[in-house]
């Protein structure tokens, strides 16, 4: 990444990232942690968190592994008090965790009709609960130091739901929702100590999606891939450094105003009629 996307200076700031361990996150947090900040990296997958943190700190900067499920409380307090001993109290979370699963996605084999509840649910509550739940534990810490920033990583399936993955979309449309309320509640009770805004990101490959959007064999790209690039003017996928602009914009004083939102970052996805 140029150096001249990095003037943010976050050197005060300790940051949780849930999802830190995937490979938007994971370029999130690398990027916070060039700025500066100390990074909890949060993740389910203890492998992939200790993997990043220690690779951060390799860089000199600061970072932890804070293994934790975001849809068990109990996990995600752990996570807190790990955080907390190692790097100070939070001042701000980035609720990243989520994604989809195929079991969750209809197509050829999978009527919508018989598409099951559980595999719906955990979908649902991954993306939703996933993103409720870190902001209850890491958001109860920050309204008590007297200041933070909360940003949800949304989806361009929250304004304009996909075909396949109905649980995802409607889960997203949920987290920018909540990302209103969220905003409101904190301004209205605790008197504006903590902004809460979030990103929708157009289409990016992820293990998540990467099923359905290229060829496991091949790597071409599926009809559904090449869908999307026809419909996304700058004609590509999203590269994880094509988040990080707006990520640092969120967490600086130059958003001191900005509350409430949701930022679409997805090449021009959602300006484009298809005509």
């Amino acid at each position: 990444m140029p150096d001249k996307e990095l003037r943010v200076d976050l050197s005060d700031e300790v940051i949780v990232i849930t999802g830190g361990g995937g490979v938007l996150c994971g370029a999130m947090a690398r990027a916070l942690a060039q700025c500066g900040a100390a990074v909890a990296i949060v993740d389910i997958d203890e492998s992939a968190a200790e993997k990043l943190s220690t690779e951060i700190k390799a860089d000199g900067a600061h970072s932890i592994a804070a293994p934790a499920n975001v849809m068990e409380r109990e996990e995600l307090k752990h996570a807190a008090s790990l955080t907390q001993e190692a790097l100070g109290a939070p001042t701000a979370l980035i609720n990243g965790a989520g994604g989809n699963k195929a079991e969750a996605t209809t197509g050829p084999d999978m009527e919508f009709f018989d598409l099951p509840a559980d595999a719906a649910r955990w979908v649902f509550d991954l993306n939703f609960i996933g993103t409720f739940l870190p902001s209850q534990v890491f958001g109860k810490s920050m309204v008590e130091s007297g200041r933070g920033s909360i940003v949800n990583i949304s989806s361009m399936n929250a304004l304009c739901p996909l075909t396949k993955i109905p649980a995802y979309s409607a889960a997203k449309a949920a987290v920018s929702n909540f990302t209103q309320w969220l905003a409101v509640h904190m301004s209205r009770e605790y008197d504006n100590k903590v902004r809460v805004n979030a990103i929708a990101p157009g289409f990016f490959l992820t293990e998540q999606n990467r099923f359905l959007l290229t060829d496991e064999h091949s790597g071409e790209l599926t009809p559904r891939g090449a869908t999307i690039v026809d419909h996304t003017p700058m004609a590509r996928f999203g590269d994880p450094e094509d988040l990080i602009g707006t990520l640092l914009w969120l967490l600086s004083d130059s958003a001191a105003f900005v509350h409430g939102i949701t930022v679409p970052v997805d090449g021009g996805f959602s300006a484009f009629s298809g005509v």
